[in-house]
């Protein structure tokens, strides 16, 4: 029998955390032990690092099925069968013998692994309301700024005292313990008001979202900040190992900073809302990421020696990251304001569009690149402009008031 949340009823934060941040974990963890990978099945690393474009595929579409089945399900069944799933997946990739079995493996890993990213945001717009909720996206933001960094760490540790096989081992062990946590203490949190739904009010739904400039604006500013961080995450190995001669473990150590600048940024969110509206916080994180992006263009022209090269570019970043920190947390819980009487399909919607901004930044980032470190400050400079523009949209808002057939 489904478990009903009480109105009162809080769920575990750290439950939250775990389930949302663990697709990221499972993105990542294995990402050290590649050369491994292309050594053991005699294939070249860049076939190796497809499984890494396989899992991002899956992902998208993941998110868009479990967005969806969540609202005819609940939400409580949409993660548990989505972790089962990723435990099948991730048991294939430990089995694999051949490169095509661990494709397959990674893409039904990813498939399962993205309900824990919509399933939980649908669960916090569930279940929290105004500042509350904007509070906990803040929270949560910080907790899986760590995931980037955690992912390679233990994969690394995991990956050379017991091999990269044992790695996918730790993410089925893993995904076990998640699903027995959340099979347990995980409550079902969709409304019984909530619309029941039918294909053609998908389609509807669908259309709908695309034309309301509001949630439009909100998946364009989502798109466009985990676009910049990807495209940095993209970026970042050249310029630092290429163009500033840092060791592969030496610039592991970078991914402190986009961890420490995406906390700073949702802690100051945090402390601002008592104070200021989220839509308000949000203009001051583009303006903050634009002020470091126009400084490591400024002084990525001016000649310099390469110490002075570093400290500035690490502070830019820093600054950049710190803004994007600032404002994602208050455009994810303010996305879906309109339609949050189908959260679910909704979020579906929402996270296929701005997964696809994200593909086309990554793409663009590539195209552009030089191995100059001017590209990425003003390839952020022309994102957050942009951004900038969508704000213009969400500084008004009327819910909307209306029946899905």
């Amino acid at each position: 029998m489904e478990k009903n949340i009480e109105s009162n009823q809080k769920i575990s934060l750290v439950l939250l955390v775990c389930l949302v941040g663990f697709p990221q974990i499972s993105e990542t963890i294995y990402t050290p032990s590649l050369t491994e990978i292309s050594q053991s099945y005699s294939i070249s690393l860049n076939l190796a690092q497809m499984t890494l474009s396989i899992y991002f595929l899956a992902f998208a579409f993941g998110v868009f099925f479990w967005g969806i089945a969540s609202d005819f399900i609940g939400r409580r069944k949409a993660m548990n069968f989505g972790i089962f799933i990723y435990i099948l997946g991730s048991i294939v990739c430990f089995t694999s013998n051949h490169i095509s079995i661990l494709f397959i493996g990674r893409f039904i890993q990813a498939f399962g692994a993205s309900t824990g990213s919509v399933t939980t945001q649908t669960i916090l717009r569930d279940h929290y309301h105004g500042n509350e909720r904007h509070v906990l996206f803040s929270k949560i933001s910080a907790a899986l700024a760590f995931s980037p960094a955690i992912g390679p760490l233990i994969g690394g540790f995991i990956g050379q005292y017991a091999g990269f096989r044992f790695v996918f081992l730790s993410l089925v062990i893993m995904g076990m313990i998640l699903f027995f946590w959340s099979l347990n203490s995980l409550p079902e949190t969709k409304s019984t008001q909530s619309i029941e739904l039918s294909t053609h009010s998908i389609v509807a739904i669908g259309k709908e979202m695309l034309f309301d400039r509001y949630t439009f604006a909100f998946g364009g500013l989502i798109g466009i900040f985990n676009g910049i961080l990807f495209s940095y995450q993209s970026e970042a190995p050249s310029i630092f190992i290429e163009q500033f001669h840092f060791s592969q473990s030496q610039y592991g150590f970078t991914g402190c900073l986009v961890a420490s600048a995406t906390i700073l940024g949702a802690v100051l969110s945090n402390q601002l809302l008592k104070r200021k509206s989220p839509k308000l916080i949000i203009r001051n994180g583009i303006q903050l990421a634009l002020i470091g992006s126009l400084l490591l263009c400024l002084f990525s022209l001016v000649a310099v020696s390469v110490h002075v090269q570093i400290i500035i570019y690490l502070v830019s970043i820093f600054i950049i990251l710190t803004g994007i920190g600032l404002a994602l947390p208050n455009c994810l819980s303010l996305a879906l304001v309109n339609f949050s009487e189908v959260a679910g399909t909704a979020g579906a919607f929402l996270s296929l569009g701005y997964y696809m901004i994200v593909s086309i930044c990554t793409f663009l980032i590539s195209v552009f690149h030089t191995g100059s470190i001017v590209v990425f400050p003003l390839f952020c400079i022309g994102l957050l402009i942009i951004g900038y523009w969508f704000t213009k949209f969400i500084t008004e808002n009327r819910l909307n008031e209306r029946a899905v057939n």
